[in-house]
């Protein structure tokens, strides 16, 4: 369940509040593999732990930087919910940065703050977040973006949130 439910007429209440930290995500070698499937992306730094484990200055298994990346819709839809909504989409990033490595076997979390909501002509509104995923136990976050939403009223809730 999201920590901070909102109605979509509404959302512009939020801008410039950190809006919560969703739950912790478990970023394992299987996760790595069906990534690397669908991406094409075989480098033995993501997907061969034993080679990994002697020759890489980790010491083993890192996940993608862009598996990283991919992880945010899962990780926001914990943190907000947004209720009067027909439909959501994915609307790009302004800025992404990979900060650290997310070694295989460590857990991910993410720190959202909503930034900007622009009205569009089209009815919609456009949402610009910070989020920044932390490594469990590491000081430095493993990515940092700035990440665009579109959303649409409707009658449901947003289509990140898991409702």
């Amino acid at each position: 369940m999201a920590q901070v439910t909102v109605h979509f007429d509404k959302i512009e209440e939020l801008v410039g509040k950190k809006l919560g930290t969703s739950d912790w995500l478990l970023v394992d070698q299987e996760r790595v593999n069906k990534f690397a499937e669908a991406t094409g992306d075989f480098q033995w730094i993501h997907v061969n732990p034993e080679r990994a484990a002697k020759e890489f200055p980790a010491g083993g298994t890192i996940a993608h930087g862009y598996l990283t990346l991919s992880l945010l819709p899962g990780l926001m839809q914990d943190i907000l919910a947004v209720q009067g909504v027909g439909h959501g989409i994915n609307y790009g990033s302004n800025k992404v940065r990979f900060t650290n490595m997310v070694k295989v076997g460590s857990r991910v979390r993410a720190h959202q703050t909503l930034k900007n909501v622009e009205s569009r002509k089209d009815g919609g509104k456009q949402m610009t977040y910070e989020v920044t995923v932390e490594v469990e136990g590491q000081d430095r976050p493993a990515l940092i973006a700035e990440t665009l939403g579109l959303m649409y009223p409707g009658t449901g809730t947003n289509s990140l949130s898991k409702e």
